[in-house]
C-alpha cells in the first residue's frame, strides 16, 4: 500500500467563491488623453469599472510590459484611473481636475509596466489555490499568443471577448493589414480560448467556422453589451430640425450616402433642408468623405462636423435630434443605436443582423445602397407631424435597453463553468501524473 503522505493532496472543499479574475487593462492604459471613448474603449472601460466596484481579492489588475509579458498593477491606482477617467468622459473636462488626475495615473501606470515592475507579484498572486480566469476584452491584445499561453500555464481559464470579425470579413473597409492582422487574433482565439464572449449571436456566427479545428469547440456565449442611461435627465439641444450621424468616420460607416445625399437635398432645399450633425472623430481610408466635409460649400451650413466630444454632450446632441441616422455597411453591434434608443431618440438604419438584434422592431430599417429611400424618409422624418417618426415613437415605448447588468450576470456564469471545467482537467492531470510516477516506481523496485 502507498503511503499516506506519497498521495497526491487534491482539495475538494468549495472555493469559498467566484473565481479570481486577472483582467487586462493595457487598452484603458493608453486612453488617459482621450477627450471621449471609442466603441471598445467603452466596453473595457464597463468591465474595469464593473470588477473596479467589487473587493480587491475579487480582481488583479494587469498590463502587458515590453517584453509582452503581463504585470499586477496597484489595485488603488487603477481604480482611481477608473474613476477619474469616467467622470472627465462624462462631463466636458478636458482641462479638468478629473483628466489631469487620469492623465497622471495612466502615465505612471504605463511607465512601471513597461519597465516590467509588478511581474513577480503577478507570479506570486497565480500561484495562490482557487479557480482562475483571465478575461481579455482587447483585440489588439491576441495577436500575440505566448503571454497568453503564459496565463493559462499558470492555470487561469483564458476568455476573451470578440468584438466583431469585420477587419477579416469586409477587408475592404480596413486599413492595409489589417485583415491579415484579424485573422491572427481569431486564430489565437481559437487555439487558446476555454470560452469566447462575443456581443452578438451576428459575431457568433462569423466566428464559427474559425473554431471547427478543435475537437471540443470552446463554448461562446452571445452577451449583448450593455448602456448606461444618463445619470439625470439631460436638456435638448433649442435648435433647428437636425439629424445625428455618431461614430468613427471610416469607409463602412457609410458617412458618404448621407453627404451626397445633404448636397442634393441642400440644392433643392436651400434654407429648408434640415441640418446634419456629424459626432465622431476622423478615421482612415476616408479621402472623400474628408473632402466633401471640408471642401464641399453646398453642404456648408447644413453639415456641421462635431468631432469627438465627451458623453454629457453626445447625450444632448442626440435627445434633441429628429432621429439618428445610422447607414453602416457592417456592424459587429451597434451601441450608437442602443444609446439613441435609450435615450427615446428614434433611429433609421440599415438593414444588416447585427442593427436587427439591437433594435428589434422598433427603428425603420432601410438598405444602405438605396439613397432614394434614405432621402425620403429624413425627409419625412424632419416634419413636425411626420407619421413614420410618430409610430417609430410609439414602438419605442415597448423597448427595453440592455443592462450591464444582465451582461456581467452571464459572464459571471461562464466564469464559473469555465474555471470549475478547467479545475477537473486540472485533477485529472494530476491524477494521471501520480499514477504514472507510481507505476515507474513500483517497476523500478522490481527490477
Amino acid at each position: 500500500m502507498p503511503r499516506g503522505d506519497d498521495i497526491p493532496v487534491i482539495d475538494r472543499r468549495p472555493s469559498g467563491g467566484p473565481p479570481h479574475v486577472v483582467f487586462d487593462v493595457s487598452r484603458l492604459l493608453a486612453c488617459g488623453t482621450k477627450p471621449a471613448p471609442s466603441g471598445i474603449d467603452r466596453v473595457e472601460m464597463a468591465y474595469a469599472r464593473r470588477w473596479a466596484s467589487l473587493p480587491e481579492g475579487r480582481v488583479t489588475f494587469v498590463a502587458r510590459a515590453l517584453s509582452g509579458d503581463y504585470a499586477a498593477l496597484p489595485w488603488q491606482a487603477v481604480v482611481g484611473l477608473v474613476a477619474s477617467l469616467s467622470q472627465a468622459w462624462e462631463h466636458s473636462e478636458s482641462t479638468g481636475q478629473a483628466a489631469r488626475r487620469a492623465r497622471r495615473l495612466s502615465v505612471a501606470l504605463r511607465w512601471r509596466t513597461m519597465a516590467g515592475v509588478g511581474q513577480r507579484e503577478l507570479a506570486r498572486r497565480l500561484k495562490k489555490p482557487g479557480p482562475k480566469a483571465f478575461l481579455l476584452v482587447s483585440h489588439r491584445a491576441l495577436k500575440r499568443e505566448r503571454p497568453i499561453q503564459a496565463m493559462r500555464d499558470a492555470g487561469c481559464a483564458f476568455v476573451p471577448l470578440i468584438h466583431d470579425p469585420i477587419p477579416a470579413t469586409h477587408p475592404e473597409y480596413a486599413r492595409p493589414g489589417q485583415a491579415d492582422l484579424h485573422l491572427r487574433r481569431i486564430s489565437t482565439t481559437a487555439a487558446l480560448a476555454d470560452a469566447i464572449i462575443v456581443n452578438s449571436a451576428h459575431t457568433e456566427a462569423a466566428l464559427r467556422p474559425h473554431l471547427s479545428n478543435r475537437s471540443t469547440p470552446p463554448q461562446v456565449l452571445v452577451a449583448p453589451l450593455g448602456v448606461e442611461p444618463p445619470p439625470a435627465p439631460v436638456q435638448a439641444l433649442p435648435t433647428e430640425p437636425y439629424f445625428v450621424v455618431l461614430g468613427t468616420i471610416e469607409p463602412r460607416k457609410n458617412h458618404l450616402l448621407l453627404f451626397h445625399l445633404w448636397r442634393d437635398m441642400a440644392t433643392r432645399l436651400g434654407s429648408r433642408t434640415p441640418h446634419l450633425l456629424v459626432v465622431g472623430r476622423r478615421g482612415w481610408e476616408n479621402e472623400n468623405v474628408v473632402d466633401i466635409l471640408d471642401r464641399c460649400d453646398a453642404v456648408r451650413g447644413a453639415v456641421r462636423e462635431v468631432g469627438q466630444v465627451p458623453d454629457r454632450e453626445v447625450w444632448r446632441i442626440l435627445r434633441g435630434a429628429r432621429a439618428l441616422l445610422f447607414p453602416s455597411s457592417a456592424e459587429g453591434y451597434g451601441l450608437p443605436l442602443a444609446e439613441a434608443l435609450t435615450l427615446g431618440v428614434p433611429a433609421i438604419c440599415s438593414d444588416i443582423p447585427a442593427l436587427r438584434e439591437v433594435g428589434g422592431q422598433v427603428p425603420d430599417y432601410l438598405d444602405p445602397l438605396d439613397g432614394i429611400a434614405w432621402r425620403n424618409a429624413i425627409l419625412d422624418y424632419a416634419e413636425p407631424r411626420s407619421t413614420g417618426r410618430a409610430a417609430q415613437v410609439e414602438r419605442l415605448a415597448h423597448w427595453r435597453a440592455p443592462r450591464w447588468e444582465h451582461h456581467f450576470l452571464q459572464v459571471d456564469e461562464l466564469l464559473d463553468k469555465v474555471t470549475s471545467r478547467a479545475a477537473s482537467s486540472s485533477v485529472r492531470v494530476m491524477l494521471q501524473g501520480w499514477m504514472q510516477s507510481r507505476f515507474a516506481r513500483r517497476g523500478s523496485a522490481a527490477t
